[in-house]
């Protein structure tokens, strides 16, 4: 046992009262030591309850580090600089409270509680950060119903080289975190923990085989400068081959304006200048995640990475928080929450 400056000393021979019987002062001395054994004992305890010693070691188990910002290692487009931007970007990321829950987090709770309890909703983060180093095989065709198309595509950057693949895990993983505060189960496409893709095919299969209410597709467009905002993307109505999306085209719709309505009020964005008329609407029957998708839902592109202003808030964790309670409101509010 360490020594214990603290502790009560015995007497010396030089304090010691000659007027007291020895066995006196040493039994006062055996009263003293045994009334503070306990007191040292219960001490003790309580260091160890509330620092959480661990029971292999006696130390307190470390802080879970948040997670590298998928993509961080991957090579930018535009060079060592821009590689370095997205890199401080990525960081800013990760030092928000809720950049720091891994992919999917939410999802591994279990449901159940909630005004939203026994609803399914599946989040699709678009592209994957591991696409820039396999694009021979993201580049293989799939048959989306209607015709083929790439697996998947390397998704775009900010000028300075933040991934939209990035942007949409991140946004992805702060819409499950509020999902499933209503009870919602949530269920990802992908975490980041495979190395490309899923194709587009198997996204909408997730979707489909979750027996999803809703599913959300998270994007940011990559077009040029001085065109900006947010635009929702609604499946058209298409059959041929596999692709029969008659019966999702008027829940998605209803899913899509939800989702549009909340983003402006929740963001302050406008809905897109470039596409959709103002609206933040827009129709399409080419993206083979709407064709094949059996279940409502919606693509949103929350704004456009080239253009710096968009930028500007993209790279905002404090906005991207936004734009994931924007979109889980229209979420909520679909399923009648």
């Amino acid at each position: 046992m360490p020594y214990d400056d603290s502790a009560p000393q015995p007497e010396s021979a030089s304090s010691v009262n000659p007027d007291r019987p020895w066995f006196t002062r040493r039994s006062t001395l055996a009263v003293a030591v045994a009334a503070l054994a306990p007191l040292c004992l219960a001490g003790w305890v309580l260091v160890e309850v509330t620092s959480g010693a661990g029971a292999d070691d006696g130390r307190p188990p470390a802080a879970a580090k948040p997670p590298a910002a998928p993509g961080s290692s991957q090579p930018r487009p535009q060079g060592s600089a821009s590689a370095s931007a997205s890199a401080s970007a990525s960081a800013s990321a990760s030092a928000s409270p809720s950049a720091s829950a891994s992919p999917g987090a939410s999802a591994a709770a279990v449901p159940g509680k909630g005004p939203l309890a026994g609803r399914v909703v599946v989040i699709d983060p678009g592209h994957n950060a591991g696409n820039f180093k396999h694009t021979s095989e993201i580049d293989k065709q799939v048959d989306i119903g209607t015709n083929m198309k790439e697996c998947d595509t390397t998704g775009t950057t900010t000028n300075a080289g933040y991934m939209e693949a990035e942007f949409t895990l991140d946004v992805s993983r702060r819409m499950a975190s509020i999902l499933q505060a209503q009870g919602i189960k949530v269920v990802f496409t992908h975490r980041a923990d495979r190395p490309f893709g899923p194709c587009i095919d198997e996204r909408a299969r997730i979707g489909n085989e979750a027996n999803a209410d809703a599913v959300v597709s998270v994007h940011a467009d990559g077009v040029a400068a001085g065109n900006r905002g947010f635009h929702v993307i609604l499946p058209a109505k298409v059959k041929g081959g596999s692709a029969d999306t008659a019966k999702i085209v008027g829940p998605s719709r209803e899913l899509g304006e939800r989702i549009a309505g909340n983003f402006t009020r929740t963001t302050g964005s406008a809905p897109s200048n470039y596409v959709g008329g103002g609206t933040g609407l827009v129709v399409r029957d080419d993206l083979g995640g709407l064709n094949l998708s059996t279940r409502p839902k919606v693509f949103i592109e929350c704004g456009n990475m080239r253009d710096p202003k968009d930028a500007a808030l993209l790279t905002s964790p404090e906005w991207r928080e936004k734009a994931a309670q924007g979109i889980a409101n229209g979420i909520v509010g679909f399923l009648g929450g």
